[in-house]
């Protein structure tokens, strides 16, 4: 369980203080696929980053299975990331290195044997649909293949939550439903909760359980996704779904 408490997150600039994030609170359950929506700048990529320590919060806690992380540095830190994976909107692949050696980084650098890390990066590759492209480079890739890769690396260390920072965004209709899926089959057969930070409710619909609408770095509604699409209390909220069609199984979900 990851628990958010209280996080604001104020940056210093020319301007002077920028606040990012302001008393967020959340509780994302173990298994979730949770979702947080918003508009360019409300925050979002703020708060994912936060929760891996990327950026450190000014104020509040994180807390991970009911130990407080937020003051983590060092070897201490090193070990929590290693529960937590995260994939990117642009893969962040090494453009020079093979696609197996791609997948085995996280485990090179953890030092583990060099034949086991090569065979969990083919279990992974397998299983992610890419198996047979170990030798290819990135560049050899199509995008969607490529975010494939970003995701096996991303399992590498056997994580228990992954991170997902508009993970779809630079992909075409099509290869977004492929990835989705993907990523919600790796939910039930691995057990990995999700967090999926994306500025598409489509992305939600189709995946998440739970939801939270983040509005200036405050977040405004959180909820069940079909109890939050089907009547939204918060402006935010309100004017992503008149600004976007969501399909008729939200109804569905949510009579079921």
């Amino acid at each position: 369980m990851i628990e958010i408490k209280n996080v604001d997150k104020i940056y210093e600039t020319k301007e002077g203080k920028f606040q990012a994030l302001h008393d967020v609170s959340l509780t994302i359950n173990d298994g979730d696929i949770f979702g947080i929506i918003g508009e360019s700048g409300a925050g979002k990529s703020t708060l994912v980053r936060c929760i891996n320590l990327l950026e450190r919060p000014t104020a509040g806690q994180i807390v991970v299975d009911g130990v407080d992380v937020t003051g983590y540095t060092g070897s201490q830190l090193n070990t929590f990331r290693h529960d937590i994976g995260m994939i990117f909107q642009n893969f962040s692949l090494f453009q020079q290195q093979t696609v197996l050696k791609n997948v085995t980084f996280p485990l090179d650098v953890r030092g583990e044997d060099s034949k086991k890390s090569q065979e969990r990066a083919r279990e992974l590759l397998a299983m992610v649909g890419l198996e047979g492209k170990e030798g290819r480079y990135p560049s050899e890739l199509s995008g969607g293949q490529q975010q494939r890769v970003a995701i096996a690396r991303a399992l590498a260390n056997n994580p228990k939550f992954l991170l997902c920072d508009e993970a779809t965004s630079a992909l075409d209709s099509r290869t977004t439903i492929q990835i989705l899926d993907l990523l919600q089959d790796i939910n039930k057969k691995m057990g990995v909760t999700l967090v999926v930070i994306t500025h598409a409710l489509s992305v939600v619909e189709q995946i998440c359980n739970r939801v939270a609408v983040i509005d200036k770095g405050v977040i405004v509604e959180q909820g069940e996704v079909a109890d939050v699409f089907s009547n939204p209390q918060s402006e935010a909220a309100q004017f992503l779904l008149q600004h976007t069609a969501v399909s008729s199984t939200i109804t569905m979900k949510k009579e079921a």
